[in-house]
């Protein structure tokens, strides 16, 4: 197989639905993914067909962000009170550390479910507590002007794969619109993220560079030059540095830039996308 594709519908049926197609890179780190996303298929659907960031007018994206973490704060707390915070202002972000705590503490780390609280939710709930995670980096993405993307998740699928030593050497700093990465599946947060988010709450357990890999994956329809890379790289050189006594050698924490798997054919149509804001498939030809 050599391209994915990934066919876009409006969840209204009113516009024809759209495919664009990607051909995959040559890289290890490609047939991996490919095997994950294949099994997933076979037991799974996707998470949320509509996890698309970064379109339509900027007001309704925050006030959409900002309602959504809401009830998803009060979904939990209807079975037990354990948030004391509600979101205001898209821009707060300590109270995003916070609640992003709360969702490590209640969820646990990464296929550690944490005992108590977890053992004792109902489904209901314990769905309400990853979502509580995807609200909170949708505000974050939402305050920090995400360029357009979508993200395609298979939350059952067990994330109990790591990549190679050698797979660190594809990684990317920069790329063009409608490159398909894969996505970070880990809980908790990369150097990039403290660097961006100067958490307070965090636990020392959630600093997770990006290690594991899963079917997940990412489009980025914007991209990132080299002057970008720079810069974002010099704020996180700049935080690792007045952290590194707790973080750990440099060579082990920088797991930051994107592990590219595939790049459009042809010309983006971002119009054409945003009128069109469902995944309805995914497939390898």
């Amino acid at each position: 197989m050599k391209y994915l594709q990934i066919e876009y519908a409006d969840d209204k049926g009113i516009l024809e639905p759209i495919t664009l197609t990607y051909r995959l890179r040559n890289n290890p780190i490609v047939p991996k993914w490919v095997e994950r996303v294949q099994t997933a298929q076979q037991h799974y659907s996707i998470d949320d067909a509509k996890r698309f960031y970064g379109f339509g007018a900027r007001q309704q994206q925050i006030d959409d962000a900002v309602l959504n973490i809401n009830k998803v704060i009060e979904l939990i707390n209807s079975f037990e009170n354990i948030i004391d915070r509600r979101l205001v202002d898209i821009n707060d972000q300590d109270t995003l550390n916070y609640l992003h705590s709360i969702f490590e503490q209640y969820h646990g780390l990464l296929d550690r479910q944490a005992d108590n609280f977890w053992n004792r939710a109902p489904q209901q709930v314990r769905t309400a507590l990853a979502d509580l995670n995807i609200a909170v980096h949708r505000c974050e993405a939402t305050a920090r002007y995400t360029k357009p993307r979508h993200v395609v998740t298979y939350y059952g699928l067990p994330k109990d794969r790591m990549l190679d030593d050698a797979d660190y050497a594809h990684v990317v700093h920069t790329w063009a619109p409608g490159t398909v990465c894969l996505n970070y599946c880990e809980i908790g947060k990369t150097l990039e993220d403290l660097a961006e988010d100067n958490d307070d709450y965090i636990g020392d357990a959630a600093f997770q560079p990006f290690r594991h890999y899963s079917a997940d994956f990412v489009v980025r329809f914007g991209a990132q030059t080299a002057r970008q890379a720079e810069a974002n790289h010099a704020k996180i050189y700049a935080y690792y540095q007045q952290h590194k006594d707790k973080l750990g050698a440099w060579q082990v924490c920088y797991t930051n830039g994107q592990f590219a798997l595939a790049d459009l054919e042809g010309e983006l149509d971002l119009d054409a996308v945003a009128s069109r804001q469902m995944v309805q498939s995914v497939k390898f030809i």
